[in-house]
């Protein structure tokens, strides 16, 4: 065969291979397109389930967190009255059917409803999700840490609102040092929560998910993807347990504050109104009032020192919803406002 056409077929061979190599280079590049798409968008995805599971939540237990530092407070104004009462008895422990009540410490009761006011007077500035660390960690020990000293060694309760509130939830050991690193700036930024709030209540495991970005390479990128919706639901269920207990909680805590606020009126009209303070001219009605309302607030006392979540030990971890104190508080409540006189309703 003559040379030219040995190399004619040659090239034209070549022309062939080199068609079909491009044929497959670009269905590979299709593919990988469209694996890169399926990834962002099942990863878009995951974290927008996320995000409006950890708002619900957030909002919810904001709303505890502010209402438990509320009743706090309002201690201040329980216990003035009480010491206005002269010759008034030693209100004792509350005990009965194994429920165990705090005694009347006047002294403890101002100190925490102090601590409560520092913290409400920075809720104002302060992100989603700070009231909502404080009711996971445990409303009545918060209070009371906002009169210790933050870790720069300053007391918290010479701190200015916000920074007061800040140092609070860092002593409490919120998602700060647990979710270190860029993940953690991402994560927050794609929450548009409280770091040290979020932390509190899921743990520092949902900075990983949320701050993680996908690899550049579509394989990898939709491995990345599968993993952010399986750690993205297992959060998920998570908040929506706490969501669910939480709610328990907070109907609880509105029927005991209920009973405490129709009673404080009361009490108040009766010793700052009609300015009656020795105890002896108290009727048999109003110090059993009296004595219901030192019952009351000692079960807001300890409702209020309830832990909502139980911090995990581990940083990959998610928290755990405190079940068990939650149920047996929700028999507390019933079995307390069971034995509490009529008089107010």
């Amino acid at each position: 065969m003559p040379l030219p056409l040995i190399i004619g077929g040659l090239a034209a061979a070549a022309a062939i291979g080199g068609i079909g190599s491009g044929v497959r280079g670009g269905v590979k590049m299709k593919k990988a397109n469209d694996t890169m798409k399926m990834a962002e968008k099942k990863q878009k995805h995951a974290i927008s389930n996320l995000k409006r599971s950890d708002r619900e939540t957030t909002t919810m237990m904001d709303r505890i967190g502010k209402k438990e530092l509320a009743i706090l407070h309002g201690f201040g104004e329980f216990t003035d009255l009480i010491e206005k009462i002269q010759g008034r008895p030693v209100f004792k422990t509350y005990q009965k059917e194994g429920i165990k009540l705090p005694e009347y410490q006047g002294e403890e009761l101002k100190k925490v409803s102090t601590g409560a006011g520092i913290l409400m007077g920075g809720l104002g500035g302060a992100a989603i999700g700070t009231a909502g660390g404080f009711a996971a960690a445990g409303a009545t020990t918060t209070a009371v840490m906002a009169l210790g000293t933050a870790s720069t060694g300053t007391a918290i309760a010479s701190l200015s609102g916000v920074a007061a509130t800040n140092a609070t939830l860092a002593a409490l050991g919120g998602g700060a040092v647990a979710a270190g690193g860029g993940g953690m700036a991402l994560g927050t930024a794609v929450l548009g929560s409280a770091t040290l709030g979020v932390g509190l209540l899921v743990g520092g495991v949902i900075f990983n998910v949320t701050g993680s970005k996908l690899s550049g390479k579509a394989d990898e990128a939709y491995r990345q993807a599968k993993k952010t919706e399986k750690e993205s639901n297992k959060i998920i269920s998570y908040l929506d347990s706490l969501c669910a207990s939480a709610r328990v909680f907070e109907n609880n805590l509105k029927k005991v504050n209920d009973e405490y606020e129709k009673r404080i009126k009361i009490l108040n009209e009766i010793v700052s109104i009609d300015g009656k303070i020795e105890w002896s001219e108290f009727t048999e009605s109003e110090r059993l009032l009296t004595e219901n309302l030192v019952m009351l607030v000692g079960l807001l006392y300890k409702m209020c020192q309830i832990k909502l979540v139980l911090k995990s030990d581990s940083e990959n971890s998610i928290n755990t919803v405190n079940k068990e104190e939650i149920n047996q508080n929700t028999e507390d409540v019933a079995f307390v406002l069971q034995s509490l006189d009529v008089l107010c309703e």
